[in-house]
């Protein structure tokens, strides 16, 4: 069994607390009643999440929250007393951040990115804002056009700072940005470069030609269902994101392959399909 995890364990038996799960080593941990549901029966395998409660015993329960060990999230403040503060995190009982786990001193309310840690001495789980000690430096050459799990960061003036797949430091350019983010989201994109810094550059869109193909068959696809776009090479920037969710760049790389392949007619304000086309 591991805290701070979703485990997939066994209902070994009901009793008037709740049901006890149990592993193939032989641990079991309590599921409190008010999680039980009318579906579940002895024998059954149920996914939950291991953590300590407010008597500092190992529980489960079926509720899923917003981190998990060693993930990072952005997280609220309910409240701030003597002990430190103590955040949301989607459970019954919140989430504490040490004052000595405070890059700065938190406040009631805001948000703050956090990794969920283990302390090993107590086997207590807990939160702390001093993210950087727990992110590596990136060797993997390998990575370089490989899809990645991203949570968007905090603006800089060359861009969007991110965390890659819970690991490493990434960065998206501002002029790499197609679409709408917000801090705190997460997302998939793909790695552009492996810095010698250990960061990496990342792309939101799929790197090299083979983002063209993608979305020249989008772009297909959807003139072929409307018959036309309301978009040209003449588009502005932002109508095109907005509509299609691609940059202009990649967006008239995809018209101009479609048009090459007299599949698509451009006109000043449009695109309309070539009506002897069926595909790419």
């Amino acid at each position: 069994m591991q805290i701070g995890e979703i485990n997939v364990l066994k209902i070994l038996r009901f009793t008037a607390p709740g049901a006890y799960l149990g592993d193939e080593q032989g641990n079991d941990v309590l599921l409190p009643g008010k999680y039980i549901t009318d579906d579940m029966s002895e024998e059954d395998m149920i996914s939950v999440f291991l953590y300590r409660d407010s008597e500092d015993r190992i529980v489960a329960t079926t509720e899923t929250p917003f981190i998990h060990l060693h993930g990072y999230a952005y997280l609220k403040v309910k409240e701030v007393n003597l002990y430190g503060a103590f955040l949301d995190w989607g459970l019954e009982k919140d989430l504490m951040v040490p004052f000595k786990e405070q890059q700065l001193k938190m406040e009631e309310g805001k948000y703050y990115l956090v990794t969920l840690q283990m302390d090993e001495a107590t086997d207590r789980l807990f939160a702390t804002t001093k993210v950087n000690r727990y992110l590596e430096e990136c060797s993997e050459k390998e990575l370089i056009g490989q899809e990645v799990e991203l949570l968007i960061c905090d603006k800089t003036e060359l861009g969007v700072k991110l965390i890659v797949d819970e690991r490493y430091h990434g960065m998206v350019f501002h002029n790499d940005i197609s679409k709408p983010i917000r801090r705190g989201q997460k997302m998939r994109g793909f790695v552009l470069n492996v810095r010698d810094d250990g960061k990496l550059d990342i792309r939101f869109e799929k790197i090299g030609f083979e983002k063209f193909d993608d979305a020249a068959q989008f772009i297909f696809d959807i003139v072929k269902s409307k018959g036309s776009l309301y978009l040209s090479d003449k588009s502005s920037p932002e109508d095109i994101r907005e509509q299609v969710g691609m940059s202009k760049k990649t967006f008239k790389q995809a018209i101009g392959k479609l048009y090459k392949a007299r599949q698509i007619e451009i006109l000043d304000t449009e695109i309309r399909l070539i009506t002897d086309s069926s595909s790419l």
